[in-house]
């Protein structure tokens, strides 16, 4: 079996207001966010014409407005809220979201907090 074709969107940052906490959905904290987008890249390659990609400049556009959008008590429903956008795109077969938390209100030292989804298009 071959590998998927990957478009790959890395430390993508975004300020955001979600969290399970007053303060955080108050005074909010930066996010980043990974994705990992799976599709078949041998059309556009062939034509050389973005039209038969994906976008990844439309895809950050993207996940930084549901990041700073409408707030959310966990990370886990921040990134089943960007999966669900990246495939609406007809192109995505699979997309892989993580959702680092970098700041998030834990009582001990520690370097990062993320969740990751892996979505796949229905029928594919």
């Amino acid at each position: 079996m071959t590998k998927p074709d990957v478009i790959t969107l890395t430390g993508l940052r975004a300020f955001g207001h979600h969290g399970v906490f007053d303060f955080e959905r108050r005074d909010g904290q930066e996010f980043i966010i990974d994705l990992v987008v799976e599709l078949d890249m041998r059309p556009a390659a062939a034509s050389d014409d973005v039209a038969h990609t994906v976008d990844y400049g439309a895809l950050a556009t993207g996940v930084v407005a549901i990041v700073t959008g409408e707030p959310l008590n966990l990370i886990e429903a921040l990134a089943e809220r960007i999966a669900t956008s990246v495939l609406e795109h007809p192109l995505v077969r699979v997309v892989t979201v993580t959702v680092h938390k970098p700041s998030a209100p834990i009582p001990t030292a520690f370097r990062d907090v993320s969740v990751s989804v892996t979505r796949e298009r229905r029928g594919a």
